[in-house]
Formats: structure tokens, C-alpha cells, sequence
């Protein structure tokens, strides 16, 4: 563990509590955003360095982005950040993916690359549940900043499914960067949410072919509050998998 930082936002009226942790040694390190950072950062630590142990990833660097406050505090703000329109039965500062894409774009990777030896062209993004949704807004899109994403259980049915709306996610485009998307879920979570992530799947299955690689995974066994740490392991698995410093890793679904 590195430590703990604030960094405000002027244009968003936050100061967002960063955490931050190395993972693995021996060649260039990738920066990784873990949102929820209150709550997921220290699952997501704990799956980067199992798979470190197993040699499947280069080292990491991995910066929890949170807000002083767990999912019920009234500091956190995942519901303004994560959610890519407004809903008019949410609170009304719903709807801020795109203002929070500029924060971590234009604000905190800029704020860590001036602290942190990092590869700057490759910066990977993990989500699960509501933060996923912002996972998937972030990789979704013709010319994302993001290379790497990790969408966990996907809040896909934010807005009637906005982010399956037609032109709400053009892939990558093909002269672009190569982008790797991994989705998961577990098997006994709610039929919305698998029957959402089969949605997607079919959606970018029926797509051309762009700069994206992507996969999913489903786990038995598990819901909603109990897939997360499977979830991250074999994301992170998946995700660097092609990177160099890491070595092929089968996805597990155990």
C-alpha cells in the first residue's frame, strides 16, 4: 500500500479519496482505476496480487477512487458519477458519467502521471454493479481513453437499458488503440441482471468487428453480493493476459 490522497474537483464540487497500491515487480507498471474505491478497493487489491502470485500479469498499479463513504453514505456520489443519464425517480444529480469521464481523464490520471511511473497509453478501469455501468460508458465508445476494462455485474438496467440503446456504444473503432472488455456475473443474481449481460453480449456479438476484445464470464453459485472477488480474479486474469509481463490464463468460473 502506498497511501492515502485527496484530490478535489473543481469543476465537480468533490474531493475524491484516492487510495493507492503497488502490485508485482520486474518490468513497466499499468495503472488501474478502481471505482467504489471505498468499498472494492481492497478486494480488488487482493485479487491483483493472487494473480500476480500466479504470474498471469505485469506489475500494476492500482488507484481506488473513492469518496470518504461506503454505498450508503451520504458523501458518496456513485450515483451521480456512474450513471450515463438521468433517471427522473433518482436524485437529481443523477446522469454524470460523462462530467466524471473528464474528471479521470483530465483531472486524476493527469494527477498520478506527474506523481507515478506508469504506462501512460495503457490505463485500465475496473467497476462492479452501478460502477460497472460506468465501465461499460467508458469502453463503449469509438475512440476510448481507457485500454482495459473490468465490468462486474453490470447495473445494465439503469434507464431502460440505455447504454443497449442504438449509438450508445459504437466499439472501438478499428485504426484505433486495441481495447480488452471483460464482463461477468454470477449465475444466481437476479434474472435482470444475467438476462442483461446475455443482451449485451448478443449486441456486440452481432457488431463489426472493431479494436475490442472481450469476454465474459459467468459464475455458478454465486449472486450479486457474493461474485465480486471471483469477478476481479479473473479479470484481472483475462485483462493482462496479452500484456507484456503476463502469460495466458484460462477464465475461471469456480
Amino acid at each position: 500500500m502506498i497511501g492515502h490522497h485527496p484530490l478535489e474537483s473543481k469543476p465537480l464540487g468533490t474531493t475524491y479519496q484516492l487510495s493507492l497500491a503497488e502490485v508485482g515487480t520486474g518490468g513497466p507498471r499499468r495503472l488501474v482505476l478502481v471505482l467504489d474505491g471505498d468499498d472494492q478497493f481492497e478486494p480488488a487489491v487482493a485479487a491483483a496480487e493472487s494473480a500476480a502470485a500466479a504470474g498471469c500479469m505485469p506489475p500494476l498499479l492500482l488507484l481506488g477512487v473513492g469518496y470518504g463513504g461506503g454505498y450508503r453514505s451520504a458523501a458518496n456520489r456513485r450515483g451521480r458519477d456512474y450513471t450515463p443519464s438521468r433517471r427522473q425517480d433518482e436524485p437529481m444529480e443523477s446522469g454524470g458519467a460523462a462530467a466524471f469521464h473528464d474528471f479521470l481523464t483530465e483531472e486524476l490520471v493527469p494527477w498520478a502521471s506527474a506523481r507515478f511511473e506508469f504506462v501512460t497509453g495503457d490505463v485500465g478501469i475496473t467497476g462492479y454493479s452501478l460502477s460497472g455501468l460506468f465501465v461499460l460508458h467508458a469502453l463503449l465508445r469509438a475512440r476510448p481513453f481507457f485500454r482495459r476494462g473490468l465490468a462486474a455485474s453490470p447495473s445494465i438496467w439503469w434507464d431502460d437499458r440505455v447504454i443497449l440503446q442504438a449509438g450508445q456504444h459504437p466499439l472501438p473503432a478499428r485504426d484505433g488503440p486495441s481495447c480488452r472488455l471483460y464482463l461477468s456475473v454470477g449465475e444466481d443474481d437476479s434474472p435482470s441482471m444475467t438476462g442483461d449481460l446475455e443482451l449485451l453480449a448478443a449486441q456486440l456479438e452481432a457488431a463489426p468487428p472493431g479494436a475490442l476484445a472481450w469476454t465474459k464470464a459467468r459464475f455458478p453459485g454465486l449472486d450479486h453480493y457474493t461474485a465480486l472477488p471471483s469477478s476481479f480474479r479473473s479479470g484481472f486474469d483475462w485483462l493482462f493476459a496479452a500484456a507484456p509481463g503476463g502469460r495466458p490464463a484460462a477464465i475461471s468460473r469456480a
